[in-house]
């Protein structure tokens, strides 16, 4: 299930399901140490003798966000239990505090008692053996713990603090947990539990006919019990409501750290680029690691998920926020690559958020024969995304810092990995990773790799380096133009395998990643091959349904929806579609031929979660979202994208030219 509302401050992610259950929190990594496991931290209401969880059908939901901020703003109205909330969620925007403000009201015309249960199922560590749940009564709160993780629950009401509390068993021996007890209405008070265990507190109030009152409800997380308490009582002397308003003109101010007054831009676009750079906020970690999604839901299909750095989706996100004037962002997780950087001076294929090697399935041997399990593209694009660094900074004293061992090993190692027989870098696994060869992608990453590492080395006049980056980049150049391009079909092609016998067959399938060759600057937008190329995956890989957008490539098997290749070639991907919405904006010479782009950015925002969350691909017939959600890299290929629409609509001098009407719907 997609996450429909995503909070966080880069050490502490917590997200939210379309039932508005809490279904993952993330500490002390964005994305590593998912302490509930994609179970459910519930929110129930139990008045006159009834008792509903806020997940069930008889509750209409509206989960969105406050404008231009991480908290949310969430409606939930229950017209059988006569009670409506209206909530707002936020994660501090430094502490690890999670907090919660619920008006709640009575939709009768008699005076009722209404108690409000919030439930934690807590995997400490990710697991669920050794934890402990207890309740203290000096300070009136429950908190979960084992190791180094304290998980402090505590709030209040206009009738007090903490009205009852269980802790318990969960899934263990039969046992449920305690939101089975909370479903009377009534808990049991029990103090204590161990083992795999859940928690349930409750808050009580007496609301008028009509009337309303609010409940205050926290999370303080630390790594030991005196910080979780310091946490607490922060929020208690600080207020909650206070700090939910300065959380809010934070984010306020962050994402207005650059305006764009005077330009007509649509609201809709607008909208969803700044919720979209606050969404990918919540995916960096502040100590480096750049995530690619962080929806445990996908461990449903390979016991794995997309919590986990890639090289190339880290690098492309900082390529968006260095243009977006975020640079300060993206100088961690330039430390955190030179890091990871092997000795050989390639990065391998992911890595966890503490800097560790993730999870893999490329192989060191295939066939007998030794290969490095990596994807090229990754260890290139990182040394492009910094030559763009520098470009917008001028920060030369924090690239010095990482040329040796960052910046001139990568490049070495590119120069070194080399077909020299066909000018092409060796095989490695595609960006997709599913297939090994060389591909056009790749290459054009390599090829936009060696130019940036040689305008670093003449930056700091290493000569030597220099000449053998640039000539190394003008032989990819040549490769990629002899061999990665049919004459035939008139557009580049997916990529080449090199058989036994030394000999390269093609693999002419149709691919939207094509468009690197442009975006890398092998050639210019409007060389005519690349036109052609663009105007095939436009043709060949636009989805023909009522949803429409661009799929990967044909016969797209990842989440397949339809064995229709012809009308549905795969499905509709979010960067497949800005890749071409960028490189028509790339294009764009003129006033008029703006207007293209921006009509297809409309197909985004049409097609964006209500709350303005972008999956990684949606359904080619209904538009649901696919696979993970957010996905990182599809806000960032957005923000790019607008970016990059921005600064021609500049250059061609037409501030009043957006003339589309935005569309008739919720600002994300």
């Amino acid at each position: 299930m997609p996450r429909q509302l995503v909070i966080g401050n880069g050490g502490m992610l917590v997200n939210f399901d379309s039932g508005y259950n809490m279904r993952d929190l993330y500490y002390p990594y964005v994305g590593q140490w998912n302490h509930i496991q994609g179970n459910k931290n519930s929110l129930g209401v139990w008045v006159e003798n009834s008792f509903s969880w806020c997940d069930e059908t008889s509750w209409k939901r509206k989960l969105r966000y406050i404008k231009e901020t991480l908290v949310t703003c969430v409606t939930l109205v229950n017209e059988g239990l006569g009670i409506s909330l209206q909530i707002n969620d936020t994660v501090h925007y430094n502490d690890s505090i999670y907090l919660r403000r619920m008006t709640v009201k009575n939709l009768t015309d008699h005076k009722r008692e209404v108690r409000v249960f919030c439930t934690h199922d807590f995997s400490i560590d990710e697991t669920e053996v050794g934890d402990t749940a207890v309740y203290e009564p000096e300070m009136g709160v429950v908190y979960h713990y084992k190791k180094g993780k304290y998980f402090m629950a505590n709030g209040y009401s206009g009738a007090g603090g903490i009205f009852q509390y269980a802790t318990g068993t969960k899934r263990f021996r039969g046992a449920e947990g305690t939101w089975r007890d909370a479903e009377d209405g009534h808990l049991q008070g029990n103090p204590i539990a161990q083992g795999s265990v859940d928690s349930t507190i409750s808050f009580r109030t007496d609301l008028d006919a009509g009337g309303s009152d609010v409940i205050y409800y926290w999370i303080a997380v630390g790594k030991n019990y005196q910080e979780a308490v310091r946490l607490n009582e922060y929020v208690q002397k600080r207020v909650p409501g206070t700090i939910i308003e300065s959380v809010e003109a934070y984010w306020r101010q962050w994402v207005n750290k650059i305006t764009y007054d005077d330009l007509s831009i649509p609201e809709d676009i607008m909208g969803l680029y700044k919720r979209s750079l606050l969404i990918i906020r919540t995916q960096v970690d502040r100590r480096g690691a750049i995530t690619a999604a962080n929806d445990s839901d996908i461990m449903q299909y390979n016991r794995d998920h997309y919590s986990y750095c890639w090289p190339r989706d880290g690098a492309l996100v900082s390529f968006s926020l260095i243009r977006a004037g975020y640079p300060e962002m993206t100088q961690a997780f330039f430390r955190f690559c030179e890091n990871a950087l092997t000795s050989g001076g390639f990065l391998l294929h992911k890595y966890n958020p503490d800097g560790s090697v993730g999870s893999s399935w490329h192989p060191w041997i295939n066939n007998g024969k030794s290969q490095l399990p990596i994807q090229e593209d990754e260890t290139a694009l990182v040394l492009f995304a910094l030559w763009e660094y520098y470009r917008h900074t001028k920060d030369i004293e924090f690239v010095l810092q990482l040329y040796r061992s960052l910046i001139r090993p990568a490049g070495n190692f590119m120069v070194k990995f080399m077909r020299e027989e066909y000018n092409l870098p060796y095989e490695s696994y595609d960006l997709w990773e599913e297939r090994r060869g060389i591909f056009t992608f790749t290459a054009s990453a390599v090829y936009g790799g060696l130019v940036a590492a040689a305008n670093f080395a003449r930056l700091f006049a290493d000569h030597r380096s220099a000449e053998l980056f640039t000539g190394a980049a003008e032989r990819v150049k040549q490769g990629i133009l002899e061999h990665l391009y049919d004459q035939s079909l008139n557009r580049f092609i997916r990529g080449v395998y090199v058989s036994d016998d030394g000999t390269l067959e093609k693999d002419l399938t149709l691919e939207s990643s094509m468009y690197g060759v442009a975006k890398f600057g092998v050639l210019p937008p409007d060389d005519k091959r690349v036109v052609a190329t663009m105007k095939a995956i436009e043709a060949g890989l636009w989805v023909k349904t009522d949803i429409g957008g661009v799929a990967r490539y044909t016969n797209d098997y990842y989440f397949q929806k339809s064995s229709d290749i012809a009308k549905v070639p795969g499905n509709p991907w979010f960067i497949c579609t800005l890749w071409l919405i960028e490189w028509y904006v790339m294009c764009a010479g003129t006033v008029e031929e703006l207007n293209k782009p921006l009509e297809m950015l409309q197909w985004v925002t049409r097609n964006a979660m209500p709350s303005g969350i972008l999956p990684e691909q949606i359904h080619p017939y209904t538009g649901e979202p696919l696979s993970v959600a957010p996905l990182t890299w599809s806000h960032s290929s957005y923000v790019l994208t607008v970016r990059n629409l921005i600064e021609i609509m500049t250059e061609l001098t037409c501030p009043r030219v957006c003339w589309l009407p935005a569309e008739n719907k919720a600002t994300p």
